[in-house]
């Protein structure tokens, strides 16, 4: 079938918006069909391969109400003795890519998952479908040209970015800055300078990448350290110009200092992350264009996506038969090794509730009823603004990253960060974990200031008040508890840095360079306070 450069060529514009995002004029039955059909398909190839006869022991089901009931749940440590080995003979199908992802604790320091064709042909057009959407203002728009720039700020492959990085690539004619072969084998900070070089003279048309890199980027230009070195590469016709340009954009915008959005005219920016809608209102001020978030994961591929009215995300059909956990009985299986919990399917999700999303690869794949551990919310049972028919999902947390407070309030990653932006002091970065006082649990939050500030108490209260107004149960800690549970400790200018320069001087892998923002193990905690100078 004809990529979409093929589909431009041919002037089949409104095609290219069917063939990549028309799963979203799917009604619910029609989506619930494709989820039966892909998965029957899928059982049956499971069942011819030595992996798949495991996991279904030795039964396959024919039907998916059989399925739910007699194939386990899952974890990475189901597939563990086949897949560290790339043990390609006990898979359904030859995989054309083995991608990995950094491991979230010491058991495995990576997780190989294997791609089909079939799979990469999939996930490089759900890649595609989020470049689209993330430019369109309406259903059937496509906005780019041939040869429009692309800001690659991805990691490099086998990571599941730099993957898509690829099968952007097979899917239409963009020119990446710097080009992707190149990139791949630039240091991630030189990929970014360079990156960005090439675009004062070539432009930035589209950005699919993490929305801290967006933020700092921003944040860089609005604080006037986005320093241009001086170099005969500035008096190229076309550099000039865009300077020049972007001068006039902020003078009469009435500042004194550039903005990307001066420089560039982004026609649309996708990326992914736990601070996507955190700091979307930030990026658009930035950028000059709203962020459409992906919700996306190595074992999984690309599971849903954003429209352009930057609500909900919708699922894709056809790339994993998707299940759902509810919230309370999934916490309560993570500490009861003995409670099976039970699963509903997209057609039975209630709006306004959390889930544990549990998935299972088509095409080839192997991964089947698998936990990857995320909390999703299920925030409409359908978009009536863009007339999507479909449940509507916001990733929440990580659900091994929540910090329960004496089994009353339960934390999670985006409550604190967003108390940490309501209490107004600038940071680097932050780490948070529960701790324990005698017998009295604590969160601790480890934080590098921008500004240097040293006092520790007034900041400590202005963090309370902002955690207390986001979350009721955690105010109610101390009203009907008489609890204090936070506590702050202040790092010493560069701390993250240093950190992160040690753990590379040590070989670590890219993705495991920073801590943990969430929960934290002790070693990782000592190790930052030994960069701060605060322990020898």
């Amino acid at each position: 079938m004809a990529n979409a450069t093929e589909l431009l060529r041919q002037g089949r514009r409104g095609e290219i918006w069917q063939k990549y995002c028309g799963f979203m004029d799917l009604s619910l039955a029609e989506f619930m069909q494709i989820q039966e059909r892909l998965l029957l398909e899928q059982l049956h190839l499971l069942g011819t391969s030595e992996i798949g006869r495991h996991i279904l022991r030795g039964r396959v089901p024919t039907t998916v109400e059989e399925f739910r009931q007699n194939v386990p749940l899952t974890t990475y440590k189901d597939y563990a003795q086949w897949l560290t080995d790339k043990r390609e003979d006990a898979l359904p199908r030859k995989p054309e890519w083995w991608l990995h992802t950094s491991g979230r604790t010491s058991e495995y320091d990576i997780k190989w998952i294997p791609f089909t064709p079939q799979m990469v042909q999939r996930m490089s057009e759900q890649a595609m479908a989020c470049v689209i959407s993330a430019a369109s203002s309406r259903k059937g728009e496509f906005t780019y040209e041939e040869g429009d720039t692309a800001l690659f700020t991805l990691a490099p492959f086998p990571y599941v970015s730099g993957a898509m990085g690829i099968g952007l690539e097979a899917e239409f004619a963009w020119r990446f800055l710097p080009p992707r072969k190149q990139a791949e084998q630039m240091e991630f900070a030189e990929r970014i300078e360079e990156g960005f070089r090439l675009a004062l003279r070539d432009g930035i048309d589209a950005f699919w990448g993490v929305t801290s890199i967006l933020l700092r980027i921003g944040e860089q230009f609005a604080n006037g350290q986005s320093t241009m070195k001086p170099s005969a590469f500035l008096l190229h016709p076309q550099v000039l110009f865009r300077l020049l340009r972007a001068f006039v954009r902020s003078r009469l915008a009435g500042r004194n200092y550039l903005l990307p959005r001066d420089l560039w005219t982004v026609k649309g920016i996708c990326a992914g992350g736990t601070d996507t809608g955190l700091f979307r209102k930030k990026i658009e001020e930035y950028w000059g264009r709203t962020v459409v978030e992906a919700y996306a994961c190595t074992e999984g591929a690309i599971l849903a996506l954003q429209a352009w009215n930057t609500k909900g995300m919708t699922f894709f059909p056809d790339t994993n038969f998707l299940e759902f956990i509810p919230e309370e009985e999934a916490v309560r299986s993570r500490s009861d090794g003995s409670f099976t919990p039970r699963t509903c399917t997209l057609a039975e999700v209630q709006p306004q509730h959390r889930y544990e999303i549990v998935f299972t690869n088509f095409h080839g794949g192997v991964m089947t009823r698998y936990r990857v551990g995320d909390l999703i919310e299920i925030v409409s049972l359908r978009d009536d603004e863009v007339n999507i028919d479909t449940p509507q999902m916001a990733f929440y947390s990580r659900i091994d990253d929540i910090i329960d407070l004496a089994s009353f309030a339960r934390l999670t990653e985006r409550t604190i960060w967003r108390a940490l932006e309501e209490a107004g002091t600038p940071y680097v970065d932050w780490t948070a974990r529960k701790e324990y006082e005698g017998d009295q649990v604590t969160l601790h939050i480890y934080l590098e200031p921008k500004n240097g500030q040293t006092e520790v108490n007034g900041y400590r209260e202005q963090l309370h008040n902002a955690l207390a107004a986001l979350d009721t149960d955690y105010a109610n800690l101390h009203s009907m508890l008489g609890m204090d549970p936070l506590r702050v400790t202040l790092l010493r200018p560069g701390t993250f840095q240093r950190y992160m320069l040690a753990r590379q001087a040590e070989g670590t892998d890219l993705a495991r360079l920073k801590p943990a923002h969430m929960n934290a193990p002790d070693g990782i905690v000592r190790r930052l306070l030994q960069a701060s100078g605060e322990v020898n």
